[in-house]
């Protein structure tokens, strides 16, 4: 794998996002807004309740760490659909362009974008609402490891969904963050779930994050076994995606679909 490779994908982002504030603008406009608009939910809660529980590490805290999977799973798919709706993959993978290479790539790109996104949710959730990450002390780097991976492998089976079915197949991909979050407890323990439910959740990462999340805020010790769980399964997810990625770039070759991609459908 050539690194220079991997590097013009993301420079090639670079350049699209220059200038274009219409590109730039939902890196962080959308992530501030959901701060916000939680923020102040859990300081009203804060009002109401009168146990003096503290809403601002559980709730916010929950919208942050969800918002980040989130973004990172749009920067992986949102790079990509530059292609798609450019219908720019001749002209991709003309080039002596490996997978492995794009892929990099996109996750490259995700990175830098769910960055941005991170870094205002951090500085609104901090200095407007008082969120301490002190709280979550040494634990916050692996929630946010295995949220990274789990949103990583997410935004690449939905770029795979794509290039497989074609343009209009975007929209299975939107509300994958949506179908999942019931399942993982963004928001509520886990035990809260009927028995079927809680089946699913022990095979999503983001299960574990969020459960570990709750039992520092409430003072307890995290279990670490669980999140290791967490994070090998994060892993195991990432290698699924890539090899289904492949799979299907590799069917669309020998098909001939990839030629035939500025088609609303793909069969």
């Amino acid at each position: 794998m050539y690194l220079i490779h991997t590097a013009a994908i993301m420079l090639r982002q670079f350049y699209l996002m220059r200038g274009s504030l219409s590109r730039v603008l939902p890196l962080f406009v959308w992530a501030g807004i959901d701060i916000v608009l939680w923020g102040f939910i859990t300081k009203y809660l804060n009002t109401v309740v009168s146990s003096g529980f503290n809403f601002v590490p559980s709730l916010l805290g929950a919208v942050l760490l969800w918002d980040f999977l989130i973004r990172v799973m749009q920067g992986v798919t949102m790079a990509f659909f530059e292609d798609v709706w450019s219908r720019n993959f001749l002209n991709i993978f003309a080039t002596p362009l490996s997978i492995s290479e794009y892929l990099s790539g996109l996750v490259l790109s995700s990175i830098a974008t769910s960055s941005v996104g991170l870094v205002v949710m951090v500085v609104l959730a901090t200095a407007v609402f008082g969120l301490s990450f002190f709280v979550y002390g040494a634990m916050l780097v692996p929630f946010f490891v295995v949220l990274f991976m789990c949103g990583i492998a997410l935004g690449v089976v939905g770029s795979g969904l794509v290039l497989r079915l074609g343009p209009p197949a975007e929209w299975f991909v939107w509300p994958i963050p949506a179908i999942i979050s019931p399942f993982v407890g963004v928001f509520y323990p886990l035990s809260t779930l009927p028995r079927w439910m809680r089946y699913i959740s022990l095979a999503l990462p983001p299960s574990y994050v969020f459960e570990g999340m709750r039992a520092v805020v409430s003072g307890h010790a995290s279990a670490m076994h669980g999140l290791f769980w967490g994070m090998c399964l994060a892993v195991l997810y990432i290698l699924l995606a890539c090899w289904f990625f492949t799979r299907v770039y590799r069917h669309a070759v020998q098909t001939g679909l990839i030629a035939r991609y500025s088609a609303e459908t793909l069969s």
